[in-house]
C-alpha cells in the first residue's frame, strides 16, 4: 500500500557525470554518505506534483544554473526546476575552505580545535541548506535533513577537475 508519506520522497538520485569529477577520498566519502542517507530518509515533494511521487532526481549544472530534473519513478519527465547558481557560490566556496581546514585539523590539531572548526563547517552547511529551501520555496517541499543532503551534492557538483 502506497501512503502519502511514501510518495513524498526521492527513491533514486544521480549527479551529472559530465560535471562530477573524482577527488580526494574524503570528498568521495561525503558524496556516498549524502546519497545513501538521502535515499534512506528524505521528504521531497514538488508542490504541483504531490500525487506523482515517489521521485527520481537528477542534479546538474547547466548554463550557470542548478538543475533539478524531477522524474516519476518510471523515469518519465515530471518537472525541471532551475535555480541561478550565483547565490550558492560564496557559501559553497566558504564551505570548501572550512572543509579543507577541517581535514587538515584532523591530522594535526587538538580535539577542541577540531570541534571549533567542525562547528563552523556545520554552520555553513546549515546556511547553504536553508538557502536551498528558501530558493525552492513554493516549488518543492522538503525537510531540513533532505536539504542538507542535497546541499552536499550541490557542493560536489561545484568541484571542477
Amino acid at each position: 500500500m502506497t501512503t502519502a508519506k511514501s510518495k513524498r520522497r526521492i527513491t533514486h538520485v544521480t549527479l551529472d557525470e559530465r560535471t562530477v569529477v573524482r577527488h580526494k577520498p574524503e570528498v568521495e566519502h561525503e558524496r556516498a554518505v549524502a546519497i545513501f542517507d538521502l535515499l534512506e530518509d528524505n521528504e521531497f515533494c514538488p508542490c504541483e506534483f504531490a500525487e506523482d511521487g515517489p521521485y527520481h532526481l537528477h542534479l546538474s549544472i547547466e548554463d550557470n544554473r542548478l538543475v533539478f530534473d524531477v522524474r516519476r519513478e518510471d523515469n518519465s519527465e515530471l518537472d525541471r526546476l532551475m535555480l541561478p547558481i550565483t547565490g550558492f557560490r560564496s557559501v559553497v566556496r566558504d564551505y570548501f575552505l572550512i572543509c579543507e581546514s577541517y581535514y587538515a585539523a584532523i591530522k594535526r590539531s587538538t580535539p577542541s580545535q577540531i570541534e571549533a572548526i567542525d562547528m563552523g563547517r556545520r554552520g555553513l552547511h546549515n546556511e547553504g541548506s536553508e538557502m536551498l529551501r528558501e530558493r525552492l520555496s513554493g516549488k518543492v517541499e522538503m525537510d531540513l535533513q533532505t536539504a542538507r543532503r542535497l546541499f552536499t551534492l550541490i557542493c560536489v557538483l561545484h568541484i571542477r577537475g
